[in-house]
C-alpha cells in the first residue's frame, strides 16, 4: 500500500537529519496516514478510505465528505476517492430529479 493519502494526495517528503556537528543525512517525512470510516450522507454508508490527519481535518471544516468530494480536484484524488465522487454525484442528480 502507497503512503499516499487518498483525498489530498500529500506523500513522502525527502529532507535531512542535521547531528550536533552538522553531519546530514538523507531521511524521509511520512504523512501521518489513518484508516477512517467516513459517512456520506448522500450514499447513507459509511466509506472507508487511507487519509492525513490533515485531510481529516479538511473533511470537517468543508461540512463533510460529500462537500470536500465536490470541491476536490480530480488529479489529487486516488482511483478509489474518485469512484466515491461519481457515486455522491450520481445519487444527488438521481434525489434532484
Amino acid at each position: 500500500m502507497s503512503r499516499r493519502c487518498e483525498l489530498t494526495g500529500k506523500g513522502p517528503m525527502t529532507g535531512n537529519n542535521v547531528s550536533h556537528a552538522n553531519n546530514r543525512t538523507r531521511r524521509r517525512f511520512l504523512p501521518n496516514l489513518n484508516d477512517v470510516t467516513l459517512q456520506s450522507e448522500t450514499l447513507g454508508r459509511g466509506v472507508k478510505l487511507r487519509i492525513s490527519a490533515a485531510a481529516l481535518r479538511s473533511v470537517d471544516h468543508r461540512g463533510g465528505l460529500d462537500a470536500f468530494l465536490a470541491k476536490a480536484k480530480d488529479e489529487e484524488l486516488s482511483d478509489n476517492a474518485l469512484k466515491i465522487k461519481k457515486e455522491i454525484a450520481k445519487a444527488a442528480a438521481a434525489k434532484a430529479a
